[in-house]
Formats: structure tokens, sequence, C-alpha cells
């Protein structure tokens, strides 16, 4: 029931958008999709990573930062197995949910590096610098550009390994849901 009402929303906000949109919208509705799960983490993370950060985990920003990725991907894994890439795959779940953990492994890792970065080589924390400039730092290096660099590499790999489109897999057999045609449309 909630999926066709969202799919109603989708199809009605497609519907309004003017033509040169309304055929790039469709020809890129998983990059879209990826784009609306990504904000859906994002937020997760930063609410994570800052609930942690000012309250529990203060002197260690890195770990709040981990701990909120990890979080986020649960949640990432979820989603985008659900919608965004819900017409790819051919894949058993749990070597899918293996390699998209390995995949999201290597994606934490580049969204703290830049924290790191900021903190322990350009010693970007109080005392050596106002803790408005610490504040400033951590969230552009962690949630920024961290997350940017992070997410590029998720929407490849993930297309790449995790959730091949069937097609390029020759003689694959198909073990995730056919889209309906109105998820076509989304």
């Amino acid at each position: 029931m909630r999926r066709s009402g969202v799919l109603r929303i989708a199809n009605a906000v497609l519907a309004r958008l003017p033509e040169p949109l309304h055929t790039l919208a469709l020809k890129h509705r998983e990059l879209l999709k990826f784009a609306v799960v990504g904000g859906t983490a994002f937020l997760v993370d930063n609410t994570v990573f800052y609930g942690l950060k000012l309250a529990i985990l203060e002197p260690k920003p890195v770990t709040a930062k981990i701990i909120a990725v990890l979080v986020a991907t649960i949640v990432s894994y979820v989603l985008n197995r659900e919608w965004s890439f819900r017409t790819r795959g051919g894949r058993e779940r749990r070597h899918e949910a293996a390699l998209f953990f390995l995949v999201s492994g290597v994606g934490l890792v580049l969204s703290s590096t830049p924290l790191w970065i900021s903190r322990y080589v350009f010693r970007l924390e109080t005392p050596d610098v106002s803790l408005m400039t610490q504040e400033i730092a951590d969230f552009m290096s962690a949630q920024i550009i961290g997350t940017l660099i992070a997410m590029v590499f998720r929407f490849w790999a993930l297309r790449k390994w995790v959730f091949p489109d069937e097609k390029a897999q020759s003689g694959s057999v198909r073990l995730a849901p056919t889209p309906d045609s109105a998820d076509e449309a989304a």
C-alpha cells in the first residue's frame, strides 16, 4: 500500500517537470533515487555524529564519525536494496549484503579520512584553534568532503559490484523482484 502511495507522489512530481527535466529525470532515475537515499543517510549520519560528538564522545570525534557512518550504512543498505536498486541484482541476499558492507567499509575509510587529516595532520582542534574553527573544520571535513568522496565511490561501486545490471551478467538467474510498470516511471 505505502509503496503505491510513494509511486503516485513520484509520478505526480515527474508529471509536473518541464519536458527536458522530465526526460532527464527518467533517464537518471536510479541516480536520483540514490541521491534521496543518500540524503536520508546523510541526515542519519549527522544526527548520530553530532549526538555522540557533543555528548558521549566529545574527545573522540573520529570514533563518533565511524559509529555514525555505520548506522547510516545500515539505513542506506535497506533503502538502496528496496528502492534505489530494486530492479537490479540477481545475487543471493547474503552475498549482496556482504558486498554492500565491504564497499561501505571502503566508503567509511574514505569518509573518515578527511576528518582524521583535519584533526591530526592539520591540528585543527582546540586549544590550537578556536572552538568555532574546530567545529567548522570538523563539519567541512567529515560531513561535506568525506561524504562527497564516499558518495561518488559508493554509487560507482554499488552499480558495478553489489547491484549489477542483470543484462551485464550473462547467464545469471534473477533473484531480485521484477519492477512493476509504475516503478519504472519513478
